[in-house]
């Protein structure tokens, strides 16, 4: 077996160091990768690259962005990144790459430089501060995307071989991010780094991992039926790859947060569309294809995952430990933006989506499990949600783990954001 090192994941940890070089060594790679002399490398350090890095760059022949994505241990991991024909083919609107590298730890995307504003930039704006005009033109072009990605769904669903699916690069945002990614061992990858053995700060409180893990959480009055602990082994049962080819599969961008959408607005009207298609697939798992821009483009916001400095100045949160159930009391809350782009991720995707599985007899029994324990695994395992382990607070930290126990678990009694969601993209609804 070739090995092979990873020179992204190098120029990634420079330049998240801060130590200087990582310019250096992105100019090498683009020389020997492309043959091209770039200049004035410049390292955008933005919020929302939690596993990936950007940036800008000048040739001869113009100006240029390039950007990639990083996962610990991709070499020993299965499918390829990077199949941006795959969503141009389906119809969808995607911005293609001039020049891409898929080679294992030099995988990178170069495309001309554009002026236009990612979706997350804008839609940050109107988090901090609302204005209905440009919240309604933003939610427009939610719907205009919402529309023409349904219909790539309803044109490429189709049976699926559980091989078809097990070799997705999907999983790595997922499933592989649960395990040792060489070993296959549980827990491990992520999961394990992250969270076992360790200690969770909260404000006044402090659990360890034993104690945290088999913790069930009151939100606000709510009570929650599963604790972290029961979630993650849940997510490693049902989204193994091997068990989610019974919804069928669908030509999908799979991680289409909206750091990786382009907001491009003509004669008062915006529309979106796709970049950075690095787990991109035409079997992807119906029921995961739309779960990461559910969570990370409405659940994510405003600010608590990706500013949880600001999170801390803006919200409060606080927990008293009752045996094995953790009483959380916060403010935090969905901005109007949010809220709105949540309806229309659920009346103009997800509901329609579901009745035509259900029409084709393609729907699981248990679609709201396995939609929660995506929805769960999205902050969990993007970024270590423990305070001090990365840029998160106590404050932060108790934010996201709550907001992740709603996503994943259904309430004892009563309801919430999620579970009202659920049952609006049900498709047995009256």
């Amino acid at each position: 077996m070739i090995e092979h090192t990873s020179r992204t994941a190098e120029i990634r940890k420079i330049a998240k160091a801060g130590d200087g070089g990582a310019e250096r060594l992105l100019t090498e790679l683009l020389r020997d990768l492309f043959k091209i002399e770039a200049r004035n490398v410049v390292i955008n350090h933005d919020q929302y690259s939690l596993n990936s890095l950007n940036g800008f760059f000048e040739t001869q022949d113009g100006n240029f962005f390039f950007k990639f994505h990083q996962e610990e241990g991709e070499e020993a991991m299965s499918g390829e990144y990077y199949r941006a024909d795959i969503l141009a083919r389906a119809g969808l609107p995607v911005d293609q790459p001039l020049l891409m590298s898929v080679l294992p730890g030099e995988q990178i995307l170069v495309y001309r430089r554009r002026t236009d504003p990612r979706f997350s930039d804008v839609l940050r704006e109107l988090d901090l501060k609302d204005d209905a005009a440009k919240r309604a033109n933003a939610v427009a072009a939610e719907r205009r995307l919402s529309e023409a990605v349904l219909k790539v769904y309803l044109e490429t669903l189709h049976p699926v071989s559980a091989d078809e699916v097990a070799a997705e690069p999907i999983h790595r945002l997922f499933y592989e991010r649960l395990i040792d990614p060489s070993a296959g061992s549980y827990p491990g990858g992520r999961l394990s780094s992250f969270y076992v053995g360790k200690e969770f700060a909260f404000p006044g409180l402090t659990l360890d991992w034993e104690t945290l893990s088999k913790c069930r959480f009151s939100v606000n009055g709510i009570e929650y039926q599963d604790s972290i602990g029961a979630l993650f082994d849940a997510a490693h049962e049902r989204l193994n790859p091997s068990l989610l080819a019974d919804a069928g599969g669908v030509t999908a961008h799979g991680d289409a947060h909206n750091a990786n959408v382009w907001y491009e607005e003509q004669n008062g009207e915006a529309n979106l569309s796709f970049f950075d298609p690095a787990f991109a697939g035409e079997n992807i798992p119906t029921l995961l294809a739309e779960i990461k821009t559910t969570f990370h483009n409405i659940l994510a916001h405003p600010l608590w995952l990706y500013e949880p400095a600001m999170a801390a100045e803006r919200n409060k949160a606080s927990a008293v430990l009752e045996g094995d159930l953790l009483r959380v009391t916060t403010d935090f809350e969905l901005s109007p933006v949010r809220r709105a782009l949540l309806d229309v991720k659920a009346e103009m995707l997800w509901r329609p989506l579901l009745s035509e599985l259900k029409a084709r007899g393609m729907l699981p029994a248990d679609w709201r499990r396995v939609i929660r324990l995506g929805l769960f695994l999205c902050p969990t395992l993007v970024m270590n949600l423990r305070a001090g382990a990365t840029n998160h607070n106590p404050v932060s930290s108790l934010i996201g783990f709550s907001i992740a126990v709603a996503a994943g678990s259904e309430p004892v009694v009563g309801e919430d954001t999620v579970s009202r969601f659920l049952a609006q993209i049900d498709p047995d609804r009256d």
